[in-house]
């Protein structure tokens, strides 16, 4: 019987020791002993399916992409010890030298890095695609092209793409097409119903929720998860068992939290669009947003992340964070904790003014992941900081 999201999320449980505990246990070792010979060599011939070393697998990490496969749809994951190794060895495990990637422009700072400074390296290249534009993927594709990849909302902007129309062209062009579904979670956007090859996500965000470790998994189709797990095998980037076990413990509360989380930010959206010092608002789920019908179609509801741009520029916005109370200054996002966070001297920071001006990450743009305090709370300091 195929069970409902919530329940899945608390039900799938894939170890019990002898004592038969109601809750998970932790397995926090770094590796697991043999009955003799004859099973030590099957299990690393992969003759049989078992724990060798925590670097390869774990039952707590065995557990965590259990859940998230589940809650994805997808067949197969591999655990990461942060967003950005998921991110990075991922691509590391899929392309060679002389291959070329396909990307939205709006991505985090880091894998902006990664495309520009580090991947040109092993000579495996990338070219950007407007958001607004997808059809001009198809003017980019190149014969060593080998994957799409986008952030559907995107970091920092909450910008929309049409995930099924990205399908569309990487079907036809028999290209891997990855998304990374981060600010949305498994709970409010699954893209592999609408085509995705891969999904990946900072468990160090929504999934943990509470601003505690550090974790990234990523999730899809198994011959592709396997080139993935057979890289990530022998180069290490693997999430602790105690982080996992963390994480899995979190996921079972994921649903209600990202329901409230979800419910204040799109309050505090509608409140800062009607306030005089704010010039535009960003957020999936505001009938002004350009892609709102397409979030419509995709999400079950807006995220936790509100963007906009106060006016005044980069003083006014530099008085706003100083005069923030109650939220956090600070670079994370999807804790039960508001965090307002200035993109431009922050998380993109390395990208030129004119990169940034590319993507709309303006001076006076200011990110806040909506928290789960009382919504009347968040507002007033806000509302506070910008002046009023």
């Amino acid at each position: 019987m195929k069970k409902k999201f919530e329940t899945e999320a608390i039900r799938t449980q894939t170890e019990r020791s002898q004592f038969l505990e109601h809750s998970t246990p932790m397995y926090v070792t770094s590796s697991f002993v043999f009955e003799d010979a004859e099973d030590m060599r099957a299990s690393f011939n992969e003759e049989k399916e078992r724990n060798i070393y925590s670097r390869y697998s774990n039952p707590n990490t065995n557990e965590f992409i259990e859940k998230v496969c589940k809650m994805e749809g997808a067949e197969a994951g591999f655990a990461f010890a942060s967003g950005m190794a998921a991110v990075f060895s991922t691509f590391a495990a899929l392309l060679n030298a002389g291959d070329h990637v396909v990307s939205a422009r709006n991505v985090f700072g880091s894998t902006h890095s990664l495309f520009t400074n580090f991947l040109p390296k092993w000579n495996i290249t990338s070219d950007y695609f407007e958001i607004n534009d997808v059809a001009s993927i198809e003017e980019l594709i190149q014969p060593s092209t080998k994957i799409i990849y986008a952030e559907s909302p995107t970091n920092p902007g909450v910008d929309i793409l049409d995930l099924e129309e990205l399908n569309k062209i990487a079907k036809k062009h028999q290209l891997i097409l990855i998304i990374d579904n981060c600010f949305a979670s498994p709970y409010l956007q699954q893209p592999i119903q609408f085509g995705a090859d891969l999904v990946i996500h900072s468990g160090t965000k929504l999934m943990d929720g509470q601003g505690r470790v550090l974790a990234g998994i990523t999730v899809g189709s198994a011959d592709l998860i396997d080139k993935i797990y057979r890289f990530s095998r022998i180069t290490g980037p693997a999430l602790s068992p105690f982080n996992a076990w963390v994480i899995s413990k979190s996921l079972e509360t994921l649903a209600v939290r990202v329901d409230r989380h979800c419910e204040n930010a799109l309050l505090l959206a509608e409140f800062l669009e009607k306030h005089p010092k704010v010039n535009w608002v960003k957020y999936p789920f505001l009938k002004s947003h350009p892609m709102y019908e397409i979030a419509k179609k995709q999400m079950k509801a807006g995220g936790t992340v509100v963007a906009f741009e106060i006016s005044g520029g980069l003083e006014a916005g530099r008085q706003f964070f100083d005069a923030i109370k109650l939220l956090s200054l600070s670079a994370n996002l999807g804790d039960t904790r508001s965090i307002v966070t200035h993109p431009a001297s922050t998380t993109h920071s390395k990208l030129t003014v004119q990169e940034r001006e590319a993507v709309n990450i303006t001076d006076g743009m200011v990110r806040v992941s909506v928290g789960l305090e009382h919504i009347d709370d968040i507002i007033q300091d806000i509302n506070q900081a910008l002046g009023v």
